[in-house]
């Protein structure tokens, strides 16, 4: 496993892990690296600092950490979807008209959610409009 600094085209930078080189090579050339502040999918890994692993012990090491890290991050998401749920009114696919009628105060302002398409919530933010990609599975319904 390793660990990269990437940095979109927006200048988010973020981390990620991946199984070798190799793999992010390939996810990246079919825009499958996302940027988790903007979507963007131009990333490109900043210099960082060599990790040297000692054998096959710090090899097992780095993968268990690396289990546990996605385990918790698994869990992060899942209290956030909680969280949204629970708080938050679910508008669907009308989500980027209910947003821009909330910004723009024609809209009582409380927290939804819904769905977009990656250009609309680009639009929405060129607005002025807060939105932030969630890792939330679609509703059916």
């Amino acid at each position: 496993m390793i660990l990269y600094q990437l940095r979109c085209a927006k200048h988010h930078e973020f981390e990620t892990w991946f199984r070798d080189s190799a793999t992010f090579d390939a996810q990246s050339r079919k825009g499958a690296v996302e940027c988790p502040f903007c979507s963007d999918t131009k990333i490109v890994k900043m210099p960082m600092a060599p990790r040297l692993a000692k054998g096959h012990a710090s090899e097992a090491a780095a993968e268990g950490r690396a289990r546990e890290v996605a385990s918790q991050v698994g869990q992060a998401m899942a209290k956030l979807r909680r969280h949204v749920e629970e708080n938050c009114e679910y508008v669907g696919g009308k989500f980027p008209e209910e947003a821009r009628r909330i910004h723009y105060g024609e809209a009582e302002e409380r927290g939804i959610y819904g769905e977009a398409t990656r250009e609309e919530a680009v639009e929405l933010k060129e607005e002025g409009v807060e939105v932030y990609p969630l890792p939330l599975p679609r509703r059916n319904g």
